[in-house]
């Protein structure tokens, strides 16, 4: 594989954001000059052409030139975690077919933002669950994870998966838009400085807003730059920048 400097965003559990957050963070550094790209490895519940899978939504909210059969080379229709869908699809998912089919991104962009499916514990393939993928990219994970009630949980869990793996994490992003109501929810406003406290110290970059109308790269942009913590991530590229990522 070529040399692989980028980002996997994780979620705590399927439906909490990861698209909106990883199309936001690429278009904002995008704007900033750096050549970022974004990957689906994988997608379940929808058919290319759709419009409504993550890669088609991640293309339309970046502006990023590219097709979608690229940026999701393996795309299945059924609603199933991925490993279940490829098998109903007639397909037998491989941790190496999965990564190889990533290189072309790979070599064209100087970073990737790599979005998984669900959370780190959804399994990929017969033998592999997201995080062994995360593992085998050998790149830090950043963590999208629910405003609302539940979320302290959720996000520990991951973050202990996480760590007991030895995958560097860049700090969590709490995110509004997938709450039904989150304004409602009086333990959002804590949820936040919980999280830092019982997970030894991990940073929240910042809250996400709920965004009413459809979300554009600008609209992205500017919410990011409002909301969110960008150093870490900027320092996480940096930083692999400096090494070169070898995986070593």
């Amino acid at each position: 594989m070529s040399t692989l400097r980028g980002m996997f965003i994780t979620g705590t559990d399927t439906s909490v954001g990861k698209t909106i957050v990883t199309a936001a963070l690429a278009a904002t550094l995008r704007a900033e000059g750096l050549n970022a790209g974004v990957w689906k490895p994988v997608q379940s519940g929808g058919l290319l052409g759709s419009g409504a899978t993550d890669a088609e939504r991640l293309l339309q909210s970046t502006g990023i030139c590219e097709r979608p059969e690229a940026v999701a080379p393996f795309t299945f229709e059924a609603p199933l975690t991925p490993m279940l869908a490829a098998k109903q699809a007639g397909v037998t998912l491989t941790l190496k077919e999965i990564i190889a089919a990533g290189e072309p991104l790979i070599k064209r962009y100087k970073t990737l933002f790599i979005e998984g499916a669900g959370g780190v514990a959804v399994p990929l393939t017969d033998d592999a669950l997201v995080i062994d993928l995360i593992s085998a990219l050998h790149i830090p994970v950043l963590i999208v994870a629910r405003s609302g009630l539940g979320t302290i949980n959720h996000t520990l869990l991951t973050v202990s998966f996480l760590q007991q793996r030895g995958i560097p994490i860049v700090g969590i992003i709490m995110n509004d838009s997938e709450c039904i109501n989150p304004l409602d929810d009086p333990s959002a406003a804590a949820n936040a400085e919980l999280i830092e406290r019982y997970s030894g110290g991990l940073k929240v970059l910042g809250r996400f807003p709920r965004l009413h109308d459809e979300a554009n790269a600008e609209m992205l942009i500017h919410s990011v730059r409002r909301t969110i913590q960008l150093a870490p991530i900027r320092q996480a590229f940096s930083v692999q920048s400096s090494t070169g990522n070898d995986g070593n």
